[in-house]
């Protein structure tokens, strides 16, 4: 069974751009050489590869990230910490000092008459002095508890 030979060889399909009808009518805005010739107009180039591109190394940026401890909150007895400075979990060891509210309970006693020596009472009760706190193992100062 062969093909009878008059009749004329099948033609290629149509291009994509002419199924479709863009830039049909629309001239080339550069010269467009025909595939497989150099832009001489002589030969055959071979395939040119075209992969991926190679990937461009971007610079490695480097961040350091702090993190602070949360702030134990000092009251007038021992809390249990981490201590900044030498980083151990510890038990805080307290010191009283004479604050604001001791020179007013002072004041205010002297004020009402408590005279002879009445009025000094505020400097040696705790309960209304300061209380600094500090670290037991590296004797570093942690905070401070104010009365007023």
């Amino acid at each position: 069974m062969s093909a009878p030979s008059g009749l004329p060889p099948p033609s290629a399909p149509p291009s994509y751009e002419e199924t479709v009808g863009i830039n049909v009518n629309y001239p080339h805005p550069y010269p467009v050489s025909e595939p497989g010739l150099r832009p001489d107009g002589k030969g055959t180039n071979p395939p040119q590869y075209r992969g991926q591109p190679m990937p461009t190394s971007n610079p490695v940026t480097i961040q350091t990230v702090y993190v602070q401890q949360p702030v134990a909150v000092l009251y007038d007895r021992p809390v249990q910490m981490s201590c900044p400075s030498c980083n151990r979990v510890i038990v805080t060891r307290l010191s009283y000092e004479s604050g604001a509210l001791t020179w007013l309970s002072c004041g205010g006693l002297f004020l009402l008459g408590c005279i002879a020596g009445c009025c000094l009472i505020p400097f040696f009760v705790d309960a209304l002095k300061d209380v600094d706190h500090f670290c037991p193992n590296c004797n570093a100062h942690v905070g401070s508890y104010k009365r007023l």
